[in-house]
């Protein structure tokens, strides 16, 4: 019996299924969607298990570790003192910047007189303007580190300036929020990239993740507001004032379907979007694996400034796009032991339908004084361990 399977499985034509090769006929049991790509699997590694149980789906996956970058910035630091010369602004960032700001302002105003509802318009909106403005959300992101110049107000300039097609005012208000997000990953009410915790009581199934993926872009910029609300100044009034002059000026001079085209790219941008797949892969746990930042190293980052080289990244925050990847080359015995994406779109794909990932699927820690009240209240330290109070 077990040989004519055998021979079954090694007879079988998938041309017959449309070349659809990912099929199961014939072929021995997969990982669910869950499993990433594993650089260096072991030689208990048998392609079918996953590498860890299952996460609690009630609860997010709390920690009392530090967060993993800043040590093995000391490490890489330590074994390659020439990564220092990676460091540094990328003169490269504001042509791409002027650029498509004048592509998405050319499509808008081309479409002045195309109905919104039209299948150019949503056409032109998602494949063109979507991308563009992704591709703008991570400029700013870039500009945000100050990685466009060197020097602080013409960064901040910049970003207002590749804030104009976004349609909303955006760029000021992300700086305060990624700046933290960076310096306190994981933390818990300051961190805003992170779910909160009625997210996760909504949004945990199939439907609630179909809704969160839509909506990407509205949680990223309605949740900060409720976790952690920023005390406005001088630049966030500019970048309002900046915007909302540029609006108005379009709408009355050309009228309002450009608007409507830009504001439809932005919601592109963050939605069921291939580009928008990096928003769930960079920080949401995969496989049952603490690792809170994952890399992608595919086609998708030559309109993405790069931002796949994530756990790169956020390693050496000063090192702009262009020079992520030479960063990664440089310390193969790093990057190439962590797991990655394989793909973005099959990350929202898998992100969506596997009952074991989902919004509790992510990291976090105490904030400090949360942190410190736990240890009062419990006799432990900070990290867990017994305190002597007698001390």
């Amino acid at each position: 019996m077990s040989r004519c399977s055998a021979s079954s499985a090694q007879s079988v034509d998938f041309s017959l299924f449309g070349g659809a090769e990912s099929l199961s006929e014939g072929k021995p049991a997969a990982r669910s969607p869950r499993r990433t790509a594993v650089t260096r699997p072991t030689e208990q590694d048998d392609g079918t298990a996953h590498i860890r149980p299952p996460q609690n789906p009630s609860d997010f996956l709390w920690l009392m570790t530090e967060e993993p970058h800043r040590t093995r910035r000391m490490e890489i630091l330590k074994s390659h003192p020439e990564v220092t010369k990676l460091m540094g602004h990328e003169p490269l960032t504001k042509y791409v910047v002027l650029g498509v700001v004048a592509l998405q302002l050319y499509c808008a105003v081309a479409l002045r007189h195309t109905h919104p509802s039209s299948p150019l318009f949503f056409l032109c909106a998602y494949v063109i303007g979507g991308t563009a403005n992704h591709n703008l959300f991570l400029a700013i992101h870039e500009i945000t580190h100050n990685l466009a110049f060197k020097g602080i107000v013409p960064n901040k300039l910049l970003a207002i300036f590749a804030n104009l097609p976004i349609g909303i005012p955006y760029s000021v208000m992300f700086k305060g929020y990624h700046l933290e997000h960076h310096k306190f990953l994981g933390q818990d009410t300051i961190d805003t990239d992170l779910p909160a915790r009625v997210e996760l009581l909504l949004l945990n199934n199939v439907l609630g993740k179909v809704f969160f993926a839509t909506f990407q872009i509205l949680f990223y910029a309605l949740r900060p507001g409720f976790v952690r609300a920023q005390r406005l100044g001088r630049w966030h009034f500019l970048n309002f004032l900046t915007q909302l002059a540029f609006d108005y000026a379009l709408v009355t001079f050309v009228g309002w379907r450009p608007l409507v085209y830009l504001i439809m790219s932005s919601f592109f941008a963050g939605s069921l979007h291939p580009c928008a797949g990096h928003f769930i892969a960079e920080h949401y746990l995969w496989d049952g694996l603490a690792q809170e930042t994952y890399s992608y190293y595919g086609p998708l980052n030559v309109l993405a400034y790069n931002v796949g080289y994530h756990n790169e990244h956020h390693d050496f925050p000063s090192i702009p796009w262009t020079r992520l990847p030479a960063l990664r080359a440089m310390a193969p015995e790093v990057y190439d032991t962590l797991p990655s994406h394989p793909s973005w779109p099959m990350v929202i794909v898998n992100f969506i339908r596997d009952k074991e990932v989902g919004i509790f699927a992510r990291a976090k820690r105490l904030s400090k004084v949360a942190a410190a009240a736990h240890a009062a209240s419990t006799g432990k330290g900070e990290d867990g361990s017994d305190s002597d109070k007698s001390d």
